[in-house]
Formats: structure tokens, C-alpha cells, sequence
């Protein structure tokens, strides 16, 4: 009896390490795949990472990122212009016809604010914009690029993305056929256009937007590349300011007005340009009356990467000359 007795305690104090053991292996690290993945854990045995210096801080992003998801929509003319093809965009990008037959393959996300179906996709890197309400809850899915819009030029912007992406050679190439175009087009259209002043306005709901540069809607082309004149209301409230842009009413229109005219129905609501158009201030213009108003493409108006400035550049080549 006494022996059964030391048999029993010998094999609790067994069981008791055997326990102890098991919990303390339980206490080890999780998975490197469960870490925040804006750390460069996940998936780093697969891929080479790089350090990139982004506006929100150093973060560790794939060399070669093979499931990019762009919800800053701005920028995916330029991953497919450096042959970084995304699998995941908005629709707003979807519906940009300039990206027509470009896009086979990559899936939408809707307008970009779900983070459950980002977290679905399995992204390696993520492109917001500045002000993204969900930057917090994308860092923890995948290395989280954020861009503030509208503070650089477009080769500035594209020789970023190419150091982002490894593919600076693919940017510089884009970048020097781009300034052949340039210089072809650029003393055609200010010997058409010399002086007379040229503007982008965009009725909206509650009124009118006029556009600068860096704003899409040609501005870069317009004011950047051939540097033609603006409106001084334009040049003062959106292009000297930096904001890129300017609310205008009806009342104060005319000071706003160019004597040629790049229009269309503002893309971000359903505002009916014909409120403005169809008013006498608007018949009024001399660019009105001679003829000098050009409706620029509703969607793709909008982006100013280097496919859509491309079919832009042809567009106002073809209108000012």
C-alpha cells in the first residue's frame, strides 16, 4: 500500500513538470506572420525588404511589391506606368477611361474605406492618402505608404515611386519621353495661345472650383509645363496660395475666367453643370463668345498621373494650336 501510495505522488510530480513544461512553451513569441506586417515580418523570408522614407515615417516596404493595393487612386497611373501592376484599386480609379485596357486582372475595393476587405486581399504594401481615416488599422495589415496630394511635380513624384518600387530606371525613361513631348508641343501652343489667359473651372453643388497646377484636371500641363498665363484670381488664390484650387461664385466668375475655358461637371457630386452654364454670367465670357471653351473627360479629368497627362497633353495640343 505504501508503495502504491510513492508510485501515485511520483507520477502527479511527473504530470505537475510535464505541465509546467508544456505552459512555458506555450509562452514563446507568436508566429512572425501575426506581427503588424508594417514591421516587415510578414512574409519576410519570401521577399527582400528596403527602408523607405515616407511622410508618415521610416517604413519597411518589399522590394519588389507583387500585391500592392492603391486606395490613394491618384497614384495607380503611376505603378502602371513603372510596370507595378496593383491587384486592388478603387473605383474611382476603375472608372478612369484613360486606364482603359490596362486594368485586367486588378480588383476593386469600392471607394477604398473597408479595411476588411484590404485585410481580404492580403496586400504586401498599401498607398493612402494623407488624412486616410483607416492609416491606423491599414499599418497593421501591410507596409503603409502615406502621400500628402498635390505637393510635387509629376517627376518628382514618378522618380519617388520608381525609388519605392526599385524601378528608378523605369521612371527616368517615362520622365525623358515625356520632355520630348514637351518641348515638341510647348513652343506650338504658347505661340497659339501668347498672352490671352487660360482657366479650369469646374461647376460644382454649391458653386464653382478653378483649378492650378498640380490639381489634375490639366493644370499641370496647362501651368506647369507650358507655363501659360492665368487669370490673376487664379494665379493668386490657386496657384501662388499652393492650395491648388479656389471656390468661386457665380457673382465673382468673370474674374476667374481665362479667355479660353477647360470645363466639365465637377466628378464629386451630382451637381448639374447646366446651373452654371446655362446662366447669363456664363454666356457673358469672352471665351464663351468666341468659342474658346473645351470640355474636358468628367473621370479622367481627375488624375494627374503620367498615362492620363499623356491622353491629356493630346487633348489640349489638339484645342489650344
Amino acid at each position: 500500500m505504501r508503495k502504491s501510495g510513492l508510485d501515485k505522488i511520483i507520477m502527479v510530480a511527473l504530470i505537475m513538470v510535464m505541465i509546467s513544461m508544456l505552459s512555458a512553451c506555450g509562452q514563446t513569441p507568436a508566429n512572425p506572420t501575426s506581427q503588424p506586417a508594417q514591421e516587415g515580418s510578414d512574409n519576410e523570408s519570401n521577399n527582400e525588404y528596403i527602408t523607405y522614407e515616407a511622410f508618415n515615417g521610416t517604413v519597411r516596404i518589399p522590394k519588389d511589391p507583387k500585391r500592392a493595393v492603391i486606395l490613394a487612386d491618384s497614384y495607380v497611373g503611376h505603378f502602371l506606368t513603372l510596370g507595378v501592376k496593383p491587384i486592388g484599386i478603387t473605383d474611382h480609379a476603375m472608372e478612369n477611361p484613360y486606364f482603359k485596357g490596362k486594368l485586367d486582372g486588378i480588383e476593386s475595393v469600392g471607394d477604398g474605406t473597408s479595411v476588411e476587405k484590404v485585410l481580404s486581399m492580403n496586400p504586401d504594401l498599401l498607398i493612402v492618402f494623407e488624412g486616410d481615416q483607416n492609416i491606423e488599422q491599414f499599418t497593421k495589415i501591410a507596409p503603409t505608404v502615406v502621400i500628402p496630394y498635390g505637393k510635387k511635380p509629376i517627376r518628382e513624384e514618378l522618380r519617388e515611386f520608381g525609388k519605392m518600387t526599385g524601378r528608378e530606371d523605369k521612371a527616368n525613361e517615362w520622365i525623358a519621353e515625356w520632355d520630348k513631348k514637351i518641348a515638341e508641343a510647348k513652343p506650338k501652343v504658347q505661340g497659339a495661345v501668347g498672352d490671352k489667359t487660360v482657366s479650369i473651372l469646374q461647376p460644382y453643388a454649391k458653386g464653382i472650383y478653378a483649378f492650378g497646377h498640380n490639381f489634375g484636371r490639366g493644370g499641370d500641363i496647362l501651368y506647369g509645363e507650358f507655363q501659360l498665363k492665368a487669370p490673376n484670381a487664379v494665379q493668386k488664390e490657386a496657384i501662388d496660395s499652393n492650395t491648388g484650387w479656389a471656390e468661386v461664385s457665380l457673382e465673382t466668375l468673370p474674374d476667374f475666367a481665362g479667355d479660353y475655358l477647360f470645363t466639365s461637371a465637377w466628378s464629386g457630386d451630382d451637381a448639374n453643370p447646366e446651373s452654371v452654364y446655362s446662366t447669363n454670367v456664363w454666356k457673358g465670357l469672352s471665351a464663351v463668345k468666341n468659342n474658346k471653351v473645351f470640355q474636358i473627360d468628367q473621370k479622367g479629368s481627375y488624375f494627374n498621373d503620367p498615362i492620363s497627362l499623356e491622353a491629356q497633353l493630346t487633348f489640349i495640343v489638339e484645342k489650344l494650336t
